[in-house]
């Protein structure tokens, strides 16, 4: 017998059922929406950080290489590390060789430069390393063996430095060019600059294309139809010195620190400038980076926060300033005094490894060695003043 009223209970039960399936589907679809929801936002989130990484590697990648540009391009002055790259041992065998002929000149403070030059030039292989034979005799393969070659490489570059007044970028780059380069630059501002050096080159390279002899090896000197010498010469140079220096021969700054290393650093962008008696008195005048060696100090150590006297000390103002210390016991930042045309006539700063760096009457603004320079560290010059102005 069948059970009428059994089966109204049996629908029921199962549209109740349907019911409960319809809720339970529901409730995972929506979960199953925010999921995809949490999901997407999380790959969107990661999308934009990625892109926002990107963005910045691409802005200091810029940044990096428009100072890379601005150094490069600007005056001869200040020659701050153009890189790391390391000079062959090859080259570092005629390091004595050009330090002594150098010294003959008094100019071994250039040692690390020319080290650098001949790197370029020749990595120093060869019978003429420094590339000197037209210097000498106006034709290639004339110099024979490296010691003559020396011998004239240093003569024809202090020669050309002299002609530079000591802007060593110009030095370089006339190195590579011919003299020609400094009466082309003084008659456009009197400082060296890359689009000067592309200037040059492009004016040389159309007067002589024609007699085959000049290729363009670079790619930058293609773009610009610049074949006339190495327009990149100067940077070229430049990479071989060491990371923080050289105006005159790669000085290193060691064990620096607060106003000393902030006033060594200073001092380094006025690399190259010339020697300017009774510069420096006037605002205009530090403006324009024209300094004796007083002024230079004063100037150096006033960006460093520290007080060396009213604008226009001399060096008899400041050989009272701070206090005495022995020549033993000599640290980076102090004051180095010696007697030139009178007692205690001339001061630079000591930057350690045996250097110092100041404004001298026949480099400008440059670094030399101290002790080790037969005329600098000389008995008659020096006499062991030595001033702490900073601790």
């Amino acid at each position: 017998m069948i059970n009428k009223s059994a089966a109204p209970k049996n629908a029921a039960n199962e549209l109740a059922k349907q019911a409960v399936k319809k809720a339970i589907k529901a409730k995972l679809d929506l979960l199953s929406l925010k999921a995809k929801l949490y999901i997407g936002a999380g790959l969107l989130a990661a999308f934009l950080l990625i892109v926002m990484i990107a963005g910045t590697v691409s802005v200091i990648t810029n940044i990096i290489a428009n100072d890379s540009e601005n150094t490069s391009s600007g005056s001869g002055g200040a020659l701050v590390g153009y890189g790391t790259a390391q000079v062959s041992a090859t080259v570092l065998q005629h390091q004595d060789a050009i330090q002594s002929e150098l010294n003959k000149y008094g100019k071994g403070e250039y040692t690390n430069l020319l080290l650098a030059l001949m790197m370029q030039e020749s990595g120093g292989r060869g019978n003429d390393p420094m590339q000197a034979s037209e210097s000498k005799c106006g034709y290639i393969g004339c110099i024979t063996n490296p010691s003559e070659s020396i011998q004239y490489g240093v003569k024809h570059f202090l020669g050309v430095l002299a002609s530079a007044n000591n802007d060593i970028k110009l030095t370089l780059q006339s190195y590579n060019f011919g003299g020609g380069f400094i009466g082309y630059v003084n008659q456009r501002g009197g400082a060296y600059t890359y689009e000067l050096a592309i200037s040059f080159s492009q004016m040389m390279y159309q007067k002589l294309a024609h007699t085959g002899i000049y290729k363009c090896h670079r790619p930058e000197a293609i773009q610009h139809n610049a074949c006339y010498g190495d327009i990149k010469y100067v940077d070229a140079v430049l990479r071989y010195l060491p990371a923080i220096a050289v105006g005159g021969g790669g000085g290193t700054v060691v064990n620096a620190s607060g106003a000393a290393k902030t006033a060594i650093e200073t001092g380094q962008t006025a690399l190259g400038r010339p020697y300017f008696w009774g510069g420096g008195r006037s605002e205009s005048s530090i403006a324009r980076k024209e300094f004796d060696c007083s002024s230079f100090v004063w100037w150096a150590y006033r960006e460093a926060g520290v007080n060396l006297g009213p604008m226009g000390a001399t060096t008899e103002t400041l050989k009272h300033l701070g206090k005495r210390v022995p020549a033993s016991d000599i640290q980076v930042g102090d004051l180095i005094f010696w007697d030139t045309y009178k007692v205690d006539g001339h001061v630079a700063i000591y930057i350690g490894n045996d250097q110092f760096i100041g404004a001298q009457s026949s480099n400008g603004v440059s670094i030399s060695n101290f002790l080790s320079n037969s005329y600098w560290g000389g008995s008659k010059q020096w006499k062991g003043h030595v001033r702490r102005v900073v601790q």
